[in-house]
């Protein structure tokens, strides 16, 4: 979020403005406050939109249809004032990156998380069409990663933005790396031009590279409308990949359907799923043969090497306590049994060493004293001779 800037509006109806969340080719959003002390979106239409009647009108038919999109995946519109000067709409803010910097921080996504995104999208952009809506502007940086995931943003606006010819007053109308050749066209966008949106969006975040290019339009137009796409670096496991170049058909009717898209990316994630586990399961290793002698059979981790000292003879920790025991001493657990009562007793061998040991070192000491008591007296006969001497 940027501050706001000079001649920013530091309000807009009910609205206390905060900072800028970014800006658009419709107009700029910001980051405001609803009375009751609520994050919301606040999106401002430019001036040069706003001047049209035709515009203003669909503009309000479309913040009524989107008012009544439901679901997980969209962004709710909670006020709007289509009759303002400038117009504006309210939405919910969503708290999380957008899908554009996040794939900008940390890379491309794994199929896993590819399948997640996408099923997440497809669910969002149903929604949407449920309601007669097309979004039209289906791009990374409208995609805002959510815990509870991915949900879609500027979804009425792009629809409006349909009021207004491309060519008017030198506005582009979406974004071109993403959009289908029928807009490109100026054919009529459906839901399909959507289904072509996800698929360039898809491909952004398994690659970190825009499909089609973005440099200048007229490269970018040409690729979208003639050539193939660029799926280089797109996993082919379990047909992501297929199913992306699918989406990106240049026909709309050879795309498939958004319910064709979430099974099938459901069925990728869930074998994907499957075969992470299997993978991250643990292996069991067959223990190595115990040497004449009574070796350990441990493994040090190193062919050819020996156990590492600190693996034979380091410091444990017992289960219940986790106390720390000397080497060679049994655990608490190990010394009392599992019900605490005794359950431990050495072996006999054990118990007639310990007392062997006891027996001699009380021998020990009682002649250690009984030489002392006879160096004395000896020393005491001495003296007493010499002095009878003297006299």
């Amino acid at each position: 979020m940027e501050r706001l800037k000079p001649g920013d509006p530091s309000r807009v109806g009910n609205y206390r403005l905060i900072g800028r969340l970014g800006e658009g080719g419709m107009g700029q959003v910001f980051l405001g406050l609803s009375p009751g002390g609520r994050q919301v979106a606040v999106k401002i239409i430019h001036p040069g939109y706003a001047r049209g009647k035709q515009f203003r009108e669909r503009f309000a038919r479309e913040i009524e249809a989107a008012r009544r999109v439901g679901g997980f995946h969209t962004a709710s519109v909670v006020d709007a004032d289509p009759g303002a000067d400038p117009p504006w709409m309210v939405t919910a803010f969503i708290h999380g990156p957008s899908l554009q910097q996040a794939v900008a921080g940390g890379g491309p996504f794994r199929l896993e998380k590819l399948c997640r995104l996408g099923a997440g999208l497809a669910e969002g952009l149903a929604a949407i069409h449920a309601c007669g809506l097309v979004h039209r502007d289906l791009k990374p940086s409208n995609v805002i990663l959510a815990d509870d995931g991915p949900r879609i943003i500027d979804f009425g606006i792009a629809r409006a933005a349909e009021a207004t010819p491309m060519t008017t007053a030198g506005m582009v109308v979406g974004t071109y790396s993403y959009m289908a050749p029928e807009q490109l066209l100026g054919e009529v966008a459906g839901p399909a031009s959507d289904v072509f949106g996800l698929g360039c969006t898809l491909a952004f975040a398994a690659t970190a590279r825009v499909t089609f290019g973005d440099d200048s339009i007229v490269t970018v137009v040409y690729r979208i409308t003639k050539e193939p796409p660029d799926l280089t670096g797109v996993t082919e496991e379990h047909g992501f990949r297929q199913l992306l170049s699918e989406c990106l058909a240049k026909n709309p009717a050879d795309r498939p359907g958004l319910a064709t898209i979430l099974e099938r990316l459901t069925e990728t994630s869930s074998a994907t799923e499957a075969y992470l586990a299997k993978m991250a399961r643990p292996v069991a290793k067959p223990m190595p043969p115990v040497a004449a002698g009574g070796g350990a059979g441990l493994d040090s981790g190193r062919a050819g090497e020996p156990p590492s000292p600190d693996l034979l003879y380091g410091p444990t920790r017992t289960m219940r306590t986790g106390d720390q025991t000397a080497p060679g001493q049994g655990s608490s657990h190990q010394q009392t049994g599992p019900d605490g009562i005794g359950g431990y007793q050495p072996p006999a061998w054990q118990i007639e060493q310990a007392a062997g040991q006891g027996r001699g070192s009380g021998h020990s000491a009682r002649r250690t004293v009984l030489i002392a008591v006879i160096a004395a007296v000896a020393v005491i006969g001495a003296i007493v001779a010499v002095l009878l001497g003297l006299r």
